[in-house]
């Protein structure tokens, strides 16, 4: 048994260390390109370390005659920060709603949400670009807020539904008997108790805001208002086109979601355990 315990142990490591080398490969390369001069970038055969570290692509990604990456960057996490944090809070008490209280057509809505996955993002560029420009908001970062809010929203509700139906009744009722109204029952008592669930919704309307181009190609047409997604395209665009920048950018473009994992896993372990504790 122990030798097959210890076995057992041993593929899982591997094919663990298989896997994540796989997923985090092209990140290293992107980082290897990014400290390559040019020359050495598209040279063949290619190396995988570089022969000569240059911090130059580095640099040109935040001049801004070459590459506005702080301009699109603000553009970007104003955008996500915004959308994602309205669609959590109507998620949290459209999912509630249909949680836990009882309404007529409530089964028709809760059946809806699989209606809405079967239809890409795509089929939605149209009808929103032309309620977007009867509202006079087009080319406006309130237009990008909006769609994002409509493409996450549904399936902010559905998370955080599933999740509220997991929170055992006798916990509300409780809360009733204490005297809190059920706005007060949401956020004193449902909230706290779903914490890793919030953070796991708030993240993932963030990752569609921040990595959205369809939309935001579609709705803006000001450099100033463009976000990380069009920028990159426009500078793969232009005579700046550089490997080692277009590999720069795409690695400082990848790290706020990066981060926000990692500081979401503390969030989700932690709410995970106080809910437990409560419950």
């Amino acid at each position: 048994m122990k030798n097959k315990k210890k076995i057992n142990s041993i593929v899982f490591y591997t094919v663990l260390i298989l896997f994540m080398a796989a997923i985090l490969f092209p990140f290293f390369i992107m980082l290897m390109v990014s400290l390559k001069p040019s020359a050495e970038a598209i040279q063949y055969p290619p190396t995988i370390f570089p022969k000569h570290i240059t911090t130059e692509h580095i640099r040109d990604i935040f001049n801004p005659k070459i590459f506005p990456f702080r301009s699109y960057f603000s553009n970007s996490i104003s955008i996500a920060l915004i959308s994602a944090a309205v669609s959590v809070v109507a998620g949290i008490f459209g999912g509630y709603s249909l949680s836990k209280l009882r309404f007529m057509g409530r089964t028709t809505i809760n059946q809806s949400f699989y209606f809405v996955y079967m239809f890409s993002g795509i089929l939605l560029v149209v009808p929103l670009f032309k309620i977007i420009s009867s509202l006079g908001l087009t080319n406006t970062r309130t237009a990008l807020i909006i769609t994002m809010v409509v493409q996450t929203l549904p399936t902010c509700v559905f998370m955080l539904k599933s999740y509220f139906d997991t929170i055992p009744p006798e916990i509300e009722e409780a809360g009733t008997v204490d005297g809190l109204n059920k706005v007060q029952i949401v956020y004193k008592i449902i909230v706290p108790l779903s914490i890793s669930g919030i953070v796991s919704v708030f993240v993932y309307a963030f990752m569609i805001a921040w990595n959205d181009y369809l939309f935001a190609s579609t709705l803006l047409s000001s450099s100033d208002l463009f976000t990380l997604p069009i920028g990159l395209n426009t500078l793969f665009s232009t005579p700046d086109y550089v490997w080692g920048r277009m590999m720069a950018a795409s690695l400082f473009t990848s790290l706020p979601i990066i981060v926000l994992y990692a500081l979401s896993e503390r969030f989700i372990k932690s709410g995970s355990t106080e809910g437990g504790v409560k419950g």
